[in-house]
């Protein structure tokens, strides 16, 4: 079946019991044994749930993977996955990763004794195996990464991380499966922040990871139910409807996007568009080799901080807030917003940079907007 078809389909059988055509919320923390261990697959709600079990199987069908497991936000899944790695241990990361990413990595981890290197975009793509070694456990990448959208050749990453034993993690987040599916290009474990374009109506927190890899998705099912960042029922219900329509969302999202980026790379008061579809982007020929296209994600920057700043708040049809994904559009600044906890980080984000999360509104609309914004 073609990804359209799977991401309705997938795990969700008309309901056995009346012939509802929506997978049910099945609104239980436990369920009823035939007798002291035999029941119907399921006896706890944090071991598993029917409603999450039609999600993880149509999620893990879109990425192309053998294996899914939902958890209770993308944090939560990261949480569950950095459980792979021992103190000691090296994790080598892109360095404009997210930064709740950072924060975890720089204020969690490393003060327990877990080890991390970052590298830039280009440096990953081209030169990974001159920074990992035999301690190397997790190399963590983002393509495109947030906010700087950057793209990371993935081929190329895990061949010199799978040279040194090191398991790769792709967070596609911006992509979503629609657009990329990383383990077709030899990484061992996809994350997604389901928030985001997977749920796609700003409704939900979620996220999930994918595997190919039989005895990871075994510990990663372990660690799910011994850690508990699972979703409830209703959360995993949210994100399964979103999934139905991510095909036809992300076409308009990068139509718009392209549009959007197009007007402000032409801009007077611009002074830098960062978008993987136009070629002047130092990553474009890599995106164009490994996604079907170039996302809903616009990064630009403006002359100075504080004209950002003022910037993002003087639009009215896009709304000035953190996250993406959704079909509203969004605006933010970056420095202060998501990526404060990179402040003082020697890969900062700049002040002068404004992200976009472009929606599904009439592109016409979102343009007016915008100069009219950068006119004020």
């Amino acid at each position: 079946m073609e990804f359209e078809t799977r991401a309705i389909h997938v795990g969700q059988d008309p309901d056995p019991a009346t012939g509802a055509i929506t997978t049910p919320i099945y609104q239980t923390s436990t369920f009823v044994q035939e007798a002291v261990g035999v029941h119907k697959g399921y006896d706890y709600a944090r071991v598993a749930n029917p409603t999450r079990t039609a999600l993880e199987e149509c999620i893990a069908s879109l990425e192309g993977a053998a294996h899914g497991h939902a958890f209770s936000s993308g944090l939560g899944a990261a949480t569950t996955l950095m459980h792979l790695v021992s103190p000691g241990e090296r994790v080598v990361s892109v360095n404009d990763v997210y930064g709740g990413i950072y924060r975890l990595f720089s204020q969690v981890y490393e003060p327990k004794g877990y080890r991390f290197t970052y590298l830039s975009a280009e440096e990953i793509s081209e030169g990974l195996a001159e920074h990992v070694d035999e301690t190397t456990r997790l190399v963590w990448l983002e393509t495109p990464t947030n906010p700087l959208l950057n793209v990371v050749d993935i081929r190329a990453a895990a061949d010199a991380a799978h040279a040194v034993g090191a398991l790769v993690v792709v967070d596609n987040t911006f992509a979503s499966p629609y657009l990329q599916r990383p383990l077709e290009l030899g990484a061992d474990l996809v994350l997604h922040s389901t928030t985001k374009y997977l749920g796609g109506h700003s409704d939900v927190v979620g996220g999930f990871v994918a595997t190919n890899d039989d005895e990871l998705s075994e510990r990663l099912a372990f660690l799910q139910k011994s850690l508990g960042a699972v979703p409830g029922p209703f959360d995993a219900w949210l994100v399964l409807r979103g999934v139905k329509t991510l095909a036809v969302r992300m076409e308009r999202h990068c139509a718009n996007a392209a549009a959007v980026a197009a007007f402000l790379e032409g801009h007077e008061r611009v002074e830098r568009v960062v978008y993987p579809g136009l070629p002047s982007h130092p990553g474009h020929a890599i995106a164009a080799a490994q996604m079907r296209d170039f996302g809903g994600m616009v990064s630009f920057q403006v002359g100075s901080e504080e004209e950002a700043v003022a910037l993002v708040g003087r639009t009215r049809v896009w709304k000035l807030a953190e996250s993406l994904g959704g079909v509203e559009s969004l605006i933010e600044h970056p420095r202060r917003m998501t990526h404060a906890s990179t402040a003082d980080a020697p890969f900062a984000v700049p002040g002068t940079l404004v992200r976009l999360s472009v929606g599904l509104e009439a592109a016409s609309d979102l343009i007016d907007d915008l100069d009219a914004a950068l006119r004020a």
